[in-house]
Protein backbone atom coordinates (compact mmCIF):
# COMPACT_ATOMS: atom_id res chain seq x y z
CA UNK A 1 0.00 0.00 0.00
CA UNK A 2 1.16 3.52 -0.77
CA UNK A 3 2.53 5.96 1.81
CA UNK A 4 1.55 9.62 1.52
CA UNK A 5 4.86 11.01 2.77
CA UNK A 6 3.68 14.60 3.26
CA UNK A 7 0.13 15.67 4.10
CA UNK A 8 -1.22 18.60 6.15
CA UNK A 9 -4.06 16.49 7.52
CA UNK A 10 -4.38 18.74 10.55
CA UNK A 11 -5.37 21.67 8.32
CA UNK A 12 -8.79 23.18 8.91
CA UNK A 13 -9.72 22.17 5.36
CA UNK A 14 -10.22 18.64 6.72
CA UNK A 15 -12.09 19.50 9.90
CA UNK A 16 -15.53 18.58 8.56
CA UNK A 17 -14.71 15.21 6.99
CA UNK A 18 -11.28 14.02 8.18
CA UNK A 19 -12.53 10.50 8.97
CA UNK A 20 -14.14 10.16 5.55
CA UNK A 21 -10.93 11.40 3.91
CA UNK A 22 -9.02 8.56 5.56
CA UNK A 23 -11.65 6.02 4.52
CA UNK A 24 -11.24 7.17 0.90
CA UNK A 25 -7.47 7.00 1.25
CA UNK A 26 -7.64 3.40 2.42
CA UNK A 27 -9.98 2.53 -0.45
CA UNK A 28 -7.50 4.07 -2.92
CA UNK A 29 -4.68 1.87 -1.64
CA UNK A 30 -3.05 4.28 0.79
CA UNK A 31 -1.80 2.52 3.90
CA UNK A 32 -0.09 5.30 5.82
CA UNK A 33 -0.10 9.09 5.96
CA UNK A 34 2.66 11.28 7.40
CA UNK A 35 0.95 14.32 8.94
CA UNK A 36 3.08 17.47 8.72
CA UNK A 37 3.61 20.18 11.30
CA UNK A 38 4.59 23.67 10.15
CA UNK A 39 4.36 25.49 13.49
CA UNK A 40 4.61 24.29 17.07
CA UNK A 41 0.82 24.34 17.34
CA UNK A 42 0.34 22.48 14.04
CA UNK A 43 2.93 19.95 15.18
CA UNK A 44 0.95 19.36 18.36
CA UNK A 45 -2.22 18.83 16.30
CA UNK A 46 -0.39 16.45 13.97
CA UNK A 47 0.88 14.51 16.96
CA UNK A 48 -2.61 14.24 18.42
CA UNK A 49 -3.93 12.88 15.13
CA UNK A 50 -1.11 10.34 14.90
CA UNK A 51 -1.76 9.25 18.46
CA UNK A 52 -5.41 8.64 17.60
CA UNK A 53 -4.91 5.43 15.68
CA UNK A 54 -2.81 3.34 13.28
CA UNK A 55 -1.87 4.47 9.82
CA UNK A 56 -0.80 7.99 10.82
CA UNK A 57 2.55 9.43 11.85
CA UNK A 58 3.47 13.04 12.58
CA UNK A 59 6.31 15.47 12.07
CA UNK A 60 7.22 18.46 14.25
CA UNK A 61 8.81 21.60 12.90
CA UNK A 62 8.63 25.25 11.91
CA UNK A 63 8.02 26.08 8.24
CA UNK A 64 10.16 28.81 6.64
CA UNK A 65 7.05 31.00 6.36
CA UNK A 66 6.89 30.92 10.18
CA UNK A 67 10.64 31.10 10.83
CA UNK A 68 10.37 34.50 12.52
CA UNK A 69 8.69 32.63 15.40
CA UNK A 70 11.75 30.42 16.05
CA UNK A 71 12.89 30.70 19.66
CA UNK A 72 14.45 28.62 22.44
CA UNK A 73 10.91 27.91 23.66
CA UNK A 74 9.84 26.67 20.22
CA UNK A 75 12.92 24.47 20.03
CA UNK A 76 12.18 23.00 23.46
CA UNK A 77 8.55 22.25 22.61
CA UNK A 78 9.51 20.61 19.32
CA UNK A 79 12.18 18.54 21.03
CA UNK A 80 9.59 17.23 23.49
CA UNK A 81 7.30 16.24 20.62
CA UNK A 82 10.13 14.59 18.73
CA UNK A 83 10.78 12.34 21.71
CA UNK A 84 7.40 10.67 21.08
CA UNK A 85 7.30 7.49 18.98
CA UNK A 86 4.48 8.77 16.77
CA UNK A 87 6.60 11.77 15.67
CA UNK A 88 8.90 10.41 12.99
CA UNK A 89 10.62 13.49 11.54
CA UNK A 90 11.65 17.12 12.03
CA UNK A 91 9.95 19.69 9.85
CA UNK A 92 8.61 20.98 7.66
CA UNK A 93 11.56 23.36 7.61
CA UNK A 94 13.73 24.87 4.89
CA UNK A 95 13.95 28.07 2.89
CA UNK A 96 11.35 29.92 0.79
CA UNK A 97 12.65 33.01 -0.98
CA UNK A 98 9.60 33.21 -3.26
CA UNK A 99 7.21 34.56 -0.63
CA UNK A 100 9.72 35.72 2.00
CA UNK A 101 7.02 35.64 4.69
CA UNK A 102 9.88 35.55 7.21
CA UNK A 103 13.20 37.38 6.80
CA UNK A 104 15.81 35.27 5.05
CA UNK A 105 18.23 35.40 7.97
CA UNK A 106 15.46 34.08 10.24
CA UNK A 107 14.71 31.29 7.76
CA UNK A 108 18.35 30.23 7.66
CA UNK A 109 18.62 30.31 11.46
CA UNK A 110 15.52 28.13 11.94
CA UNK A 111 16.55 25.74 9.16
CA UNK A 112 20.05 25.31 10.56
CA UNK A 113 18.67 24.70 14.05
CA UNK A 114 16.22 22.06 12.81
CA UNK A 115 18.88 20.27 10.77
CA UNK A 116 20.93 20.13 13.98
CA UNK A 117 17.91 18.87 15.92
CA UNK A 118 17.41 16.05 13.44
CA UNK A 119 21.06 15.05 13.73
CA UNK A 120 20.91 15.17 17.53
CA UNK A 121 17.76 13.05 17.77
CA UNK A 122 18.47 10.71 14.88
CA UNK A 123 15.31 11.69 13.02
CA UNK A 124 15.03 12.75 9.36
CA UNK A 125 14.38 16.35 8.39
CA UNK A 126 11.62 17.29 5.92
CA UNK A 127 12.89 20.16 3.76
CA UNK A 128 10.92 22.76 1.81
CA UNK A 129 12.98 24.58 -0.84
CA UNK A 130 11.66 27.30 -3.13
CA UNK A 131 13.77 29.76 -5.11
CA UNK A 132 16.61 29.41 -2.60
CA UNK A 133 18.82 26.89 -4.39
CA UNK A 134 22.19 28.43 -3.49
CA UNK A 135 21.52 28.58 0.23
CA UNK A 136 19.66 25.27 0.42
CA UNK A 137 22.48 23.47 -1.38
CA UNK A 138 25.11 25.06 0.86
CA UNK A 139 23.25 24.13 4.04
CA UNK A 140 22.55 20.58 2.88
CA UNK A 141 26.24 20.05 2.20
CA UNK A 142 26.98 20.09 5.92
CA UNK A 143 23.78 18.35 7.09
CA UNK A 144 24.35 15.39 9.41
CA UNK A 145 20.71 14.32 9.53
CA UNK A 146 18.81 12.24 7.00
CA UNK A 147 16.92 14.59 4.67
CA UNK A 148 13.82 14.38 2.50
CA UNK A 149 13.39 17.11 -0.10
CA UNK A 150 9.63 17.36 -0.29
CA UNK A 151 7.54 18.22 -3.36
CA UNK A 152 10.85 18.37 -5.17
CA UNK A 153 11.05 20.89 -7.99
CA UNK A 154 14.44 22.52 -7.45
CA UNK A 155 17.25 22.66 -9.98
CA UNK A 156 20.41 20.63 -10.56
CA UNK A 157 22.28 22.38 -7.73
CA UNK A 158 19.91 21.16 -5.01
CA UNK A 159 19.61 17.79 -6.72
CA UNK A 160 23.40 17.39 -6.61
CA UNK A 161 23.53 18.50 -2.97
CA UNK A 162 20.81 16.01 -2.10
CA UNK A 163 22.58 13.23 -3.94
CA UNK A 164 25.77 14.09 -2.09
CA UNK A 165 24.18 13.41 1.30
CA UNK A 166 21.93 10.53 0.28
CA UNK A 167 18.73 12.56 0.56
CA UNK A 168 15.30 11.26 -0.35
CA UNK A 169 13.32 13.02 -3.09
CA UNK A 170 9.54 13.24 -2.62
CA UNK A 171 7.27 14.09 -5.54
CA UNK A 172 3.81 15.64 -5.37
CA UNK A 173 0.97 16.31 -7.79
CA UNK A 174 3.12 18.99 -9.40
CA UNK A 175 4.54 16.33 -11.71
CA UNK A 176 1.09 15.95 -13.29
CA UNK A 177 0.74 19.65 -14.15
CA UNK A 178 0.88 20.69 -17.78
CA UNK A 179 3.58 23.27 -17.02
CA UNK A 180 5.78 20.83 -15.09
CA UNK A 181 9.34 21.24 -16.31
CA UNK A 182 11.79 18.80 -14.80
CA UNK A 183 15.24 20.33 -14.41
CA UNK A 184 16.55 16.81 -13.80
CA UNK A 185 15.11 13.81 -15.63
CA UNK A 186 12.95 11.71 -13.33
CA UNK A 187 14.83 8.64 -14.48
CA UNK A 188 18.00 10.09 -12.89
CA UNK A 189 16.67 9.76 -9.34
CA UNK A 190 17.82 6.61 -7.51
CA UNK A 191 14.90 4.21 -7.03
CA UNK A 192 15.81 3.67 -3.38
CA UNK A 193 15.45 7.42 -2.67
CA UNK A 194 11.99 8.10 -4.11
CA UNK A 195 8.85 9.00 -2.17
CA UNK A 196 5.35 10.11 -3.21
CA UNK A 197 3.21 12.67 -1.42
CA UNK A 198 0.16 14.88 -1.79
CA UNK A 199 1.06 18.00 0.24
CA UNK A 200 -2.72 18.03 0.78
CA UNK A 201 -4.82 20.11 0.92
CA UNK A 202 -2.56 21.82 -1.64
CA UNK A 203 -1.33 20.81 -5.12
CA UNK A 204 -4.12 18.46 -6.17
CA UNK A 205 -2.90 16.36 -9.10
CA UNK A 206 -4.54 16.06 -12.50
CA UNK A 207 -7.42 15.12 -12.90
CA UNK A 208 -8.34 16.75 -9.58
CA UNK A 209 -6.88 20.22 -10.26
CA UNK A 210 -8.89 22.94 -8.58
CA UNK A 211 -10.18 20.60 -5.89
CA UNK A 212 -9.01 20.20 -2.32
CA UNK A 213 -6.21 17.67 -2.39
CA UNK A 214 -6.42 14.63 -0.12
CA UNK A 215 -4.34 11.51 0.63
CA UNK A 216 -6.30 9.26 -1.76
CA UNK A 217 -4.92 11.32 -4.63
CA UNK A 218 -1.35 10.18 -3.94
CA UNK A 219 -2.20 7.29 -6.23
CA UNK A 220 -2.34 9.74 -9.16
CA UNK A 221 1.15 10.93 -8.24
CA UNK A 222 2.45 7.37 -8.15
CA UNK A 223 0.83 6.61 -11.52
CA UNK A 224 2.47 9.68 -13.10
CA UNK A 225 5.87 9.00 -11.55
CA UNK A 226 5.80 5.37 -12.68
CA UNK A 227 4.87 6.39 -16.22
CA UNK A 228 7.59 9.04 -16.42
CA UNK A 229 10.19 6.58 -15.18
CA UNK A 230 8.99 3.78 -17.45
CA UNK A 231 8.17 1.50 -14.51
CA UNK A 232 5.19 -0.58 -13.53
CA UNK A 233 2.96 1.07 -10.94
CA UNK A 234 3.25 -1.94 -8.63
CA UNK A 235 7.04 -1.73 -8.73
CA UNK A 236 7.08 2.03 -8.08
CA UNK A 237 4.52 1.71 -5.30
CA UNK A 238 6.41 -1.04 -3.53
CA UNK A 239 9.70 0.85 -3.78
CA UNK A 240 8.35 4.13 -2.47
CA UNK A 241 6.65 2.36 0.42
CA UNK A 242 9.84 0.50 1.32
CA UNK A 243 11.74 3.78 1.11
CA UNK A 244 9.27 5.46 3.48
CA UNK A 245 9.70 2.60 5.97
CA UNK A 246 13.48 2.94 5.79
CA UNK A 247 13.38 6.70 6.23
CA UNK A 248 10.66 7.14 8.85
CA UNK A 249 10.99 3.85 10.73
CA UNK A 250 8.82 0.91 11.66
CA UNK A 251 5.79 3.00 12.64
CA UNK A 252 5.09 3.57 8.94
CA UNK A 253 4.31 -0.14 8.64
CA UNK A 254 1.05 0.45 10.55
CA UNK A 255 -1.90 0.89 8.21
CA UNK A 256 -5.14 2.84 8.13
Amino acid sequence: MLVDAHCHLGDAAFDRDRDAVLVRARAAGVGHVVVIGGTVEESERATALARGGPGLSATAGVHPHEARSWSPEAASRLKALLALPEVVAVGETGLDYHYDHSPRHAQRRAFEAQLALGAELGKPVVVHAREADDDVAAMLATARAAVVLHSFSSGPQVFAAGMGIGAYFSFSGMITFRNWGAAVALTDYPPDRLLVETDAPYLAPVPHRGMRNEPAFVREVAVALARMRGEALDTLGQRTTENAHRLFGSRVASTL
